[in-house]
């Protein structure tokens, strides 16, 4: 009977073919996670400017702050949403058009 093994070759080509599929696949995978953390975040500052179009419906007045509508529990009821990627609220003040501005907070 003949034994059959790998090759330190066989075994130093395997190697180096998976270090290759890894420095492709590695960062489209972690961009992929950025660029999913920074819709999450554009979604969120299109949730809040709703609810303060929804605070103009019920009060016939935009809001002061952001804080205002983001402590009522009908509008939110986890509380004001955080950015996915920083982690942190989002500014308590308001534009000009009584809007969150997503020019100064983006990714």
């Amino acid at each position: 009977m003949k034994k059959t093994s790998f090759s330190l070759i066989e075994l130093l080509i395997v190697v180096l073919i998976l270090a290759a599929l890894a420095v492709i696949v590695v960062p489209r995978i972690s961009q992929g996670s950025a660029n999913a953390k920074a819709e999450a975040c554009r979604k969120n500052i299109n949730m809040l400017n709703s609810a303060i179009e929804c605070f103009y419906i019920e009060n016939e007045s935009c809001p002061p702050d952001l804080l205002t509508i983001s402590k009522d529990p009908n509008l939110f009821p986890d509380g004001q949403p955080t950015c996915p990627v920083t982690g942190g609220t989002y500014p308590k003040w308001l534009n000009a058009d009584d809007r969150v501005d997503n020019t100064k907070h983006f990714h």
